[in-house]
């Protein structure tokens, strides 16, 4: 064996040595609430359904964690298991709702929240009128841009935003009879 460089050597000089109780704790790197916040964040991030080795390479992280974080996702709502073999995980919509409903109802009293609704309202109303049509679904983006004259991805993020206001008007809804203490205060069974 040969022997270390001298800049390699342990030091008879205390101060040369590595402060090891500075290094970040293993069970830290491995398990720490990043890991767990990779994990929610690869999982808001599903379109469909996914493998654990889908997930674990979406989250930057082995395939052995992303297994132990879905069981417990499972456990706890936030995703569902959509097949066996191979298992495959969906996140679960209902819980990210019932969670925004939550959020909503501790960060705003019941007056803003009937405010945000009123507006929202007007927005919806507002678009219908324009779009001359009952739900955003109805309209056609190439023919109302057409007939417009706007480009097909101006009229795009109108109808976006039209599907996005009706979206916080469920929400906003929903956290207004969960003011009144209905049943929607309670997380879903799903």
């Amino acid at each position: 064996m040969e022997t270390p460089r001298s800049d390699r050597q342990a030091g008879v000089d205390p101060a040369d040595s590595p402060d090891f109780d500075a290094l970040t704790p293993s069970s830290d790197l491995v398990s720490g609430p990043r890991t767990r916040d990779d994990f929610f964040d690869a999982v808001l991030g599903l379109e469909s359904p996914a493998t654990a080795s889908e997930i674990a390479d979406r989250a930057g992280h082995g395939v052995d964690a992303a297994r132990e974080y879905l069981e417990w996702f499972e456990r706890m709502g936030i995703v569902t298991q959509v097949t066996d073999s191979p298992a495959t995980y969906e996140r679960n919509q209902s819980y990210l709702n019932w969670r925004r409903v939550q959020t909503l109802r501790e960060n705003h009293t019941t007056d803003e929240l009937v405010e945000f609704l009123e507006t929202e309202t007007e927005r919806v109303e507002t678009l219908a009128d324009e779009f001359d049509v009952e739900s955003p679904d109805e309209v056609s983006l190439s023919a109302y841009a057409a007939d417009t004259g706007q480009s097909i991805e101006d009229v795009w993020k109108t109808v976006s935003e039209w599907k996005t206001a009706r979206r916080k008007i469920q929400l906003l809804e929903r956290a207004l009879t969960a003011e009144s203490g209905d049943a929607a205060d309670q997380q879903p069974a799903v």
